[in-house]
């Protein structure tokens, strides 16, 4: 599991590939990742927007930007937390996403959360050793 935490709100993110998904010899992998957002702090925030930086093994970068997460814009109180599951496909048998979500206080004070880079991995890549 990969974990940031920015000003009171922790992200934690677990990616699972899915083999059945994927079809190594159509150069399709896919992974499923697993979002926890908790509000540690003492002040309400609510999700706006989100941003994703997908790289494959080949540097070949996809941005993403979009309003909330699988179509909701969840709102935390102190200590509420929020989970969802997402994916993303590649050409490529290995990756990793990094990204950000930018929130809002009721006060209207918007900030960006890290999301942490997190490792996109299959059974299919080659194992390099330094």
């Amino acid at each position: 599991m990969y974990s940031a935490t920015t000003r009171g709100i922790r992200v934690t993110v677990k990616p699972v590939y899915l083999e059945e998904q994927s079809s190594p010899s159509d150069s399709h992998f896919v992974w499923a990742y697993q979002v926890h957002i908790e509000n540690t702090g003492d002040e309400t925030v609510q999700l706006l927007n989100r941003y994703w930086r997908i790289t494959d093994s080949l540097g070949r970068v996809q941005e993403v930007r979009g309003a909330g997460v699988v179509g909701e814009q969840p709102q935390l109180n102190p200590g509420d937390d929020y989970e969802y599951a997402s994916g993303t496909p590649l050409s490529t048998p290995s990756g990793i996403m990094v990204g950000s979500y930018e929130m809002e206080y009721a006060n209207g004070e918007r900030f960006d959360v890290e999301v942490p880079a997190f490792s996109l991995d299959s059974p299919h890549q080659a194992v390099q050793l330094n």
